[in-house]
């Protein structure tokens, strides 16, 4: 009967070893390290046609989620890397007016986050690249005394609509979160 309770504590004791080792998979809704960031509204771009001066500029994409291009007109970004927003515009413009052209996208600004709640100085701030929820908190100078430091509340825009999310202070925000901090409980 002890050999049997050993084996089951030894069986227990190497379960909770390799749980200890394995990183803990991400429990909020930011998106991975390898995940490119979608573009939408609010987004400025830089877009570069090669040897095309009247076709290069900086573009915003407005809330329809385009963005509108000399000879091509509209064109839609929203939900789309920069990167698969280059072959769009080189497609519209192989249609009928380049044979061949080189284009880059590059994204000069994105949208902002807005941090609000149980914050020193609640508002809207400049996305960063990387930016975490307890990055996000610092910029908007900290917690206030009676904030919750565990999770926060998210809204982040997938599609053009809103989703409510829970991240915790190490999940990685996206241009254009809305990150409220709640008050803890007394």
């Amino acid at each position: 009967m002890n050999l049997v309770r050993l084996i089951s504590c030894l069986a227990a004791l190497t379960i909770l070893a390799a749980c200890a080792t394995t990183p803990p998979a991400p429990t909020g809704g930011g998106p991975q390290p390898s995940m490119q960031l979608l573009l939408d509204s609010g987004d400025q771009l830089r877009v570069v046609v090669l040897d095309q001066a009247d076709l290069t500029g900086t573009y915003m994409v407005d809330e329809s989620g385009r963005i509108a291009m000399p000879l091509v007109g509209q064109i839609q970004a929203r939900g789309r890397t920069a990167e698969s927003l280059e072959g769009v515009i080189a497609a519209a413009l192989r249609q009928n007016y380049l044979r061949n052209p080189d284009v880059t996208v590059s994204v000069e600004t994105f949208r902002p986050v807005f941090v609000l709640g149980e914050v020193a100085s609640p508002g809207q701030y400049p996305y960063v690249a990387g930016l975490t929820v307890q990055q996000a908190v610092a910029i908007a100078g900290g917690f206030t005394p009676r904030a919750r430091q565990t999770f926060v509340e998210v809204i982040r825009r997938v599609d053009g609509r809103p989703v409510p999310l829970r991240l915790e202070l190490l999940d990685p925000v996206v241009p254009g979160d809305t990150i409220t901090i709640g008050q803890r409980l007394l």
